[in-house]
């Protein structure tokens, strides 16, 4: 049984065990905080959090000054710093960003530019030769090497967390879904859907598809509007065998993502994705996670651009990842929102909303500004 805080059952909940959810628990348990974790699925780090690249990123792409450059730069420090004292298995591989046409050679001229200002400054223009000097099967006019980016175990990272977090004293309740959240003067009142009730003092709504929705019984005490939401689904197909390269290989980014790229795991076999599926579906329940064999053959176009040897039937389908979106198809890409208690009007309340890539990355820098918002 909880014990109670200042008239609460608990100090701070977080709804949401994801890699976002269990850093800034984590981040508040080591000043102090006693701390829970409320997940409504049986494991941690069942949505996003486990369907994705696992490449801890550099920080390239992102708009000088936004919080996805600022946390993702960051943040690549911070998670390669956790992951050495923690022990979580990472690699720092390297990524080549390929231009296969000429044509796109001031796109990585630009990229190199934008890196820069954010605080990028390792990154190796290179031409075809060199490129065929480091990955002899890589077809290219020209790529952009960058030497921090790297690969981590995803649920080797979340489990750390989540040791360090229990270490601290604080909790992860799995199978616990919320209902409803309400306000009663200075504490919120989580209502479970199993009847059971709990009272904190702080909330931080970390669950990323489904956060609009926890957000919705506050909405008329909102200072700001519940952020929108849109789905974006990845596709992944996995290569049978292994595959020529050592490096991890990403075309010029594309609308809405970085396009089909090559990411090795950490046994160095070969997977490629995520595409963007623009999903139409009004709920986190009605998404269908199956891969869509259907795009196969675009997988294969898009992967011989950069490697023209793929052989035909090289592929099998892998899995799906889904990107928590605020802005619909079309859009310019939106920033993270990271919605603070002045943001929101309600003291206590943190709520992050559009956390994709890199979110991953930047898990540890976000959970620092979730706490900083808390103490303020």
């Amino acid at each position: 049984m909880v014990h109670l805080i200042s008239g609460a059952d608990a100090d701070t909940v977080v709804i949401g065990a994801g890699v976002v959810g269990l850093a800034v628990a984590r981040e508040l348990a080591v000043a102090g905080t006693r701390v829970m974790v409320l997940e409504q699925h049986s494991n941690i780090g069942a949505e996003t959090s486990s369907r994705n690249s696992e490449v801890i990123h550099a920080g390239l792409y992102y708009p000088t000054g936004s919080l996805k450059a600022q946390c993702c730069v960051k943040g690549k420090h911070l998670i390669y710093e956790f992951c050495a004292r923690h022990g979580v298995d990472h690699q720092r591989l390297g990524k080549l960003i390929v231009a296969t046409d000429k044509a796109q050679l001031p796109d990585l001229v630009r990229l190199q530019a934008q890196a820069t200002a954010n605080g990028v400054d390792d990154l190796v223009l290179m031409d075809a030769r060199e490129v065929h000097q480091l990955e002899p099967e890589l077809f290219c006019e020209g790529a952009l090497y960058s030497p921090s980016t790297g690969i981590v175990d995803s649920h080797g990272l979340m489990m750390a967390l989540q040791s360090s977090l229990e270490a601290r004293g604080g909790e992860v309740v799995l199978r616990t879904r919320i209902e409803r959240v309400e306000q009663s003067g200075a504490l919120f009142c989580l209502q479970m859907a199993d009847g059971f009730q709990l009272t904190c003092r702080q909330l931080v709504v970390a669950c990323g598809l489904y956060g609009v929705d926890v957000l919705k019984a506050l909405a008329p005490r909102l200072k700001t509007k519940l952020p929108s939401r849109y789905y974006a689904k990845g596709n992944y197909f996995a290569h049978d065998g292994r595959v020529p390269f050592s490096h991890l290989v990403y075309p010029v980014p594309e609308p809405g993502g970085l396009g089909v790229h090559l990411t090795l795991d950490l046994g160095g076999q070969g997977r490629f994705g995520p595409d963007v599926e623009w999903l139409e579906v009004t709920s986190p329940e009605e998404i269908d996670y199956g891969v869509s064999q259907v795009r196969l053959e675009r997988f294969y176009n898009a992967i011989r651009r950069y490697w023209p040897d793929l052989e035909a039937g090289s592929l099998r389908p892998d899995y799906t990842g889904v990107r928590p979106k605020v802005v619909p198809e079309g859009a310019p890409a939106a920033d993270f929102q990271v919605l603070s208690p002045t943001d929101l009007g309600i003291e206590g309340l943190v709520a992050f909303a559009g956390i994709e890539s890199p979110g991953l990355t930047a898990a540890l820098s976000l959970a620092q500004l979730a706490a900083d918002a808390l103490k303020t």
